[in-house]
């Protein structure tokens, strides 16, 4: 393994988002209205939204994932995202970034997704 590759221990492996922007909380509630045509709850408390950053020109940036690389839905969802967040007022553009790394799991679901989904 080389040095590159290797995290440096501490590093968080999802980026910290914008919490404190203004604009953070609209743009999860944004999120929390796109859904997985396969599952009845939301991708923000599926936990595919990794990161929303805002910077002080309010140009968001979302990191995201999807729960398997062949999801049906995998060329599409980005797009639904960022038209979901582009509508929040005072947001002026929206790129999002579909990764795979680290990949998704069931622990990364809101209590309220796995609640829903009869995990819990």
């Amino acid at each position: 393994m080389t040095q590159e590759s290797t995290p440096i221990e501490g590093t968080p492996l999802i980026a910290p988002s914008s919490i404190d922007h203004p604009l953070h909380e609209a743009a999860v509630e944004a999120c929390r209205s796109v859904f997985d045509p396969e599952i009845p709850v939301n991708i923000f408390d599926l936990g595919l939204i990794y990161t929303i950053t805002i910077n002080d020109d309010a140009e968001v940036s979302v990191i995201m994932t999807l729960t398997a690389p062949g999801c049906p839905v995998a060329g599409e969802m980005p797009g639904w995202v960022q038209e979901a967040i582009s509508g929040v007022p005072g947001v002026k553009t929206v790129e999002v970034e579909l990764v795979w790394e680290p990949p998704w799991g069931m622990e990364m679901m809101s209590d309220e997704a796995r609640l829903e989904l009869g995990f819990m």
